[in-house]
């Protein structure tokens, strides 16, 4: 479980960053920074963060809105345009350096969760599985996951039949059905290869 190991170990005012997307056909890549306040931060919140692919998405859903009343916040986003312009592992660096951008808190460092990081203008520390390990790591893997889901639900009524609203732009067999079936949309990454088979495919 997530705890305030490495918060404590780099000291001062520490964020949090983690992304979202990095795998889907189809949607954003987007990140979120987190600071916690460890003054108001209920012991009974910091007992349920954790990596938010092991919560399910009420208990997410849940977390989230706690932590809008003990968390500065900053979300950022890279489109599908600089996916797969840049690619995605810039794409992915851009969104957390948006999301640093928008936290309106001075902070002393950064962890991030992988082993790369952005280019930022504090000290930061990348944490291999740090969803797991750094509570504030755990909050921003939280925050980043809500919000996408919550854009690619909106964009499946918009574009229904790919299954965004349940798979998020994840490549399922659904998805690649409605790939055949339907083609692509504005919102495919062109540069991901079952998205380019279909492209070939269709010309």
């Amino acid at each position: 479980m997530p705890d305030l190991t490495f918060e404590r170990a780099v000291g001062g005012v520490v964020a949090g960053i983690d992304e979202a997307g990095r795998g889907p056909w189809a949607g954003p890549v987007v990140a979120a920074a987190v600071v916690l306040d460890l003054a108001c931060l209920p012991p009974e919140l910091a007992r349920r963060l954790d990596d938010s692919k092991r919560l399910s998405p009420a208990r997410r859903e849940a977390c989230f809105a706690e932590l809008g009343f003990c968390a500065a916040i900053g979300v950022g986003a890279a489109s599908v345009a600089e996916i797969d312009t840049l690619n995605i592992l810039r794409a992915t660096l851009l969104a957390m350096a948006r999301a640093f951008a928008k936290l309106g808190v001075p902070v002393d460092h950064v962890l991030v969760d992988g082993n790369k990081a952005p280019s930022l203008p504090c000290a930061v520390t990348t944490v291999i599985g740090g969803d797991g390990k750094s509570l504030s790591i755990a909050a921003a893997s939280i925050v980043a996951k809500v919000i996408r889901d919550r854009l690619m639900t909106d964009l499946a009524q918009a574009f229904p039949g790919y299954g965004w609203e349940r798979n998020k732009g994840y490549g399922t067999a659904l998805h690649g059905a409605a790939l055949e079936r339907l083609g692509v949309t504005p919102h495919h990454r062109r540069s991901f290869e079952p998205v380019a088979a279909c492209l070939c495919r269709l010309r």
